[in-house]
């Protein structure tokens, strides 16, 4: 979609100053000076200065003497300065929005507006990043309503990565992991950043060895105005979006935004059908030379459709069909059909973020940047489960109490093993910066609190099917004991708090052509939890304490040319659930054990690479390389009934590779861009099962696609638009004894549309089709849940170590959705 008041996205930038800009002329603004315009589809603006009007410090483009007239004046110079205007015109971005000009010490991918406005207005920001170098999406729907999806990046998954909009963080609380159809609307997006190999010195994340997705939503606009937009597509698609820019309020300075939208879809395969409301929102206050202050949120709340991730063997026999769906029909005769009927599958969530970042220019050399957030989340994520009637436990405490189950047949019925999470996260980032000529110093302070309480809860289920309370908010809906209490099979509840204190200086030398990073954060973790059913295990706590330095290098050839160096470090705590017992409510046996002596990730990464930015050519080539000890692998475990995250340790692992991608600058309005990934990720050490050590020394990684290819072409002349990407994502071990694997597979997605122009109130009327998925492949997209191995297995001791079959996400087939939208 257009935007007639959006900002061209700020460049990427470390946290000190990197190179002086010439002034810019007040009539033609513009981010990038050059010794020759670039006539590439962008218009050039000369403007004429006299020598005393421009610094010394900041040299002219093109400068001219003019020839001595009087002796008694001295010679006047005349400077021709070169400006090219802004890259927020639709298709005027290199690579057609998917690459951005960088100067920073390490490798950072973009996605901008302008490939943004151009996909389907429900893409969450896994698929709109999908084509980055190193970024594989595993989905489980086209629409992307499902979270049912997972992104790795260079082979670490979603749990490793870090999520920060506008400063505030997303990521769970508990389990590290984000959901991406929860983070905002796509259009409200200016820019989706990854940086794949770390997190920024200053950001308020501590699982990012996997790098660090920075969104930034656009300001709002300075006129009052707004856009709309309504979608209609393949299974029944609907989606209703509006944004209202409030411009100057009252002559305050004051401007903001807040848009809703509304969507729903039938689920592609099987029965179901999700919904999703959400709200975002930002205000701005600007004022003096760069003092800045915000207020920003998003709000969500949806109900969404399971889709079940089968094994390999149901995926062969099944396909999309059969067994791998749920079923669309209640079996009351059956508890064990019964248990499978779609609507006890349901997952419900609501989240609010909110975050107030701030920027304070205290003197020409001082500054100071405040972000306090808070977050809230509740979901349900139930599952149908079979359930005696009698001999239950809670924990593991036997019951006398004899449930009365609606439709049980021989003492087991059906019910909803309800599964929720209430979490509450509140914090602040501060950091206070000092220039000088060549020094940018930083000093700050991290604080992050955490209250997350999890149970699981039972429903009954009527003999139609139904459960009260799709929610599990209502307490007289839940199965409950003659002694009144709810029938549990966990309950678990986790105070948790974060103090990270960081020290760094971004030092600018040799005009620039030399900028180095020097970065020390001391990360200090604490976690404080009770396990609230009967059993030997009641209070919980962990403690960590972390030292992460990381040195940086950047050397500018000249202007085109470009050497970056980083090494950073990373460490992350196992999820909650690894402090906790679980117990099966039918036996009282424990399900698993929580560990007294949890072990941290701990990883050290490097990188070398290349920037090339040319008159026609964008793009860099980056080899990396990880070390990790007591690698975190998140998992699915089945838990009395609902699907539960939790993680593995995998050891030590150590990766290598190398990323590239190249955009061209618009040419005849067409726009191409490449990406791709080379990758060698092996696990370091055999690791332990049952009492034996399985021979994985040696062995690939899970989820780890030696190789990776993507490819986008974009034309755009202002009315006609189009975009096709094409992604292909090599085979992936799903065991780390390499016995089982999902096949490679290609996916290619298309966009056409047309821009009007500008009608009476209406700012630049569009249509639009999206075409996802084009050859309707069905495919395994990912790895949902690995194992140690698929097959029986001889340990290093001679011991069978039994076999246990991963689970896979199914890609999302076919669909087509067209857009119609306006700006007024």
């Amino acid at each position: 979609m257009a935007h007639r008041h959006d900002r061209a996205p700020a460049p990427v930038r470390p946290y000190g100053p990197t190179h002086r800009e010439a002034p810019t002329p007040p009539v033609c603004r513009s981010r990038y000076h050059s010794l020759l315009p670039v006539l590439i589809g962008t218009t050039v603006c000369f403007s004429v200065a006299r020598a005393a009007d421009t610094p010394a410090t900041n040299k002219p483009a093109v400068q001219q003497t003019a020839p001595q007239t009087h002796a008694a004046q001295p010679p006047k110079a005349e400077h021709i300065i070169v400006h090219r205007l802004s890259d927020s015109a639709p298709g005027s971005q290199p690579g057609g929005g998917l690459i951005h000009l960088q100067d920073g010490v390490k490798s950072v991918s973009t996605v901008s507006q302008d490939f943004i406005s151009k996909q389907a207005p429900m893409a969450t920001a896994f698929q709109l990043a999908s084509v980055l170098p190193g970024a594989n999406v595993a989905s489980s729907d086209p629409m992307g309503f499902s979270p049912n999806t997972n992104i790795t990046v260079r082979g670490l998954d979603n749990s490793a990565i870090g999520y920060v909009l506008e400063g505030m963080p997303l990521n769970d609380v508990a389990y590290y992991s984000g959901t991406p159809s929860q983070f905002a609307d796509s259009e409200n997006y200016q820019e989706i950043a990854l940086a794949q190999g770390s997190a920024d010195l200053d950001s308020p994340v501590l699982n990012a060895a996997g790098g660090l997705m920075n969104l930034t939503f656009r300001d709002p606009a300075k006129k009052a105005g707004g856009d709309a937009s309504v979608s209609y597509g393949s299974y029944n698609t609907n989606r209703e979006f509006i944004r209202l820019d409030t411009g100057d309020i009252a002559h305050t300075g004051i401007r903001g935004f807040i848009s809703y939208s509304h969507g729903a879809t039938d689920n592609w395969r099987g029965p179901g059908r999700d919904e999703k409301q959400h709200v975002d929102f930002k205000f701005l206050k600007e004022w003096g030379q760069g003092n800045r202050a915000s207020l920003v949120g998003s709000f969500n709340t949806t109900i969404t459709s399971w889709y079940p991730e089968p094994t390999m063997d149901t995926w062969k026999s099944d396909g999309i069909k059969g067994q791998n769906n749920l079923l669309a029909r209640y079996d009351s005769t059956n508890p064990d059909n019964g248990a499978n009927y779609w609507r006890l599958w349901r997952d419900a969530e609501r989240t609010l973020y909110g975050g107030a970042p701030v920027h304070l220019s205290l003197t020409d050399r001082l500054s100071l940047d405040v972000t306090p957030y808070a977050q809230f989340a509740y979901g349900n994520w139930p599952g149908g489960s079979p359930m005696s009637t009698s001999g239950l436990y809670q924990g593991t405490q036997a019951l006398s109490d004899t449930l009365n189950l609606p439709g049980a047949q021989d003492g087991v019925g059906v019910v909803r093993a309800d599964y929720t999470q209430r979490s509450y996260r509140s914090g602040f980032t501060s950091a206070l910066h000092y220039k000088t000529n060549w020094n940018d110093f930083v000093f700050g302070y991290w604080y992050d609190y955490g209250d997350d309480n999890e149970q699981q809860p039972f429903t009954a289920v009527q003999t139609n099917g139904s459960a009260a309370d799709i929610w599990a908010e209502n307490g007289k809906d839940l199965i409950r004991l003659s002694n009144g209490q709810k029938l549990l099979g966990g309950s678990f509840h986790t105070i948790s708090q974060t103090n990270a204190l960081f020290i760094g200086d971004h030092m600018s030398l040799l005009h620039d052509h030399l900028a180095i990073d020097l970065g020390f954060k001391a990360v200090m973790m604490s976690r404080d939890g009770t396990n609230n059913l009967p059993g030997p295990q009641y209070r919980v706590a962990s403690n960590s304490m972390e030292p992460l330095p990381r040195l940086g290098v950047r050397w500018r050839i000249d202007g085109e040319n470009q050497l970056f160096f980083n090494a950073t470090t990373n460490f992350r705590a196992p999820d909650q659930t690894a402090l906790y017992n679980t117990y099966d409510p039918s036996s009282g046996e424990m399900y698993g054990t929580g560990s007294t002596d949890v072990r941290n990730e701990y990883s050290i990464s490097e990188e070398l690479g290349y920037r090339r930015t040319g008159r026609w050519i964008i793009g860099s080539l980056t080899l990396f390389n990880y070390n990790f000890t007591n690698r975190q692998i998140s998992t699915q475990a089945v838990q009395n009934g609902s699907i539960v995250t939790t993680t593995m340790n995998a050891g030590g692992q150590t990766s290598r590779g190398v990323d590239v991608e190249i955009g061209l600058r618009p040419w005849h309005h067409f726009s191409p861009y490449v990406s791709g990934e080379y990758l060698h990720a092996t696990i370091d050490n055999d690791l332990m099962s049952g009492g034996d050590l399985l021979r994985t020394r040696g062995k690939i990684a899970v989820r780890s696609p030696t190789l990776q290819a993507a490819a986008g072409l974009s034309y755009d002349d202002g009315h006609l638009f189009g975009v096709a990407t094409v992604h292909y994502t090599g085979h992936q071990y799903a065991t780390f004894m390499n016995d089982e694997r999902v096949s490679d597979h290609t996916t290619g997605d298309l966009a056409i549309g047309y821009r009007f122009s500008d009608h009476i109130h209406l700012h630049q009327p569009t249509l639009r089709m999206n075409f996802i998925n084009i050859t309707n492949e069905h495919y395994l997209s990912g790895v949902a849940s690995p194992t140690l191995n698929a097959k029986d297995t001889t340990g290093v001791y001679g011991t069978t170590i039994a076999g246990s079959a991963p689970s896979y996400f199914i890609g999302g087939g076919f669909a087509a959705l067209f857009t119609a939208s306006t700006g007024f």
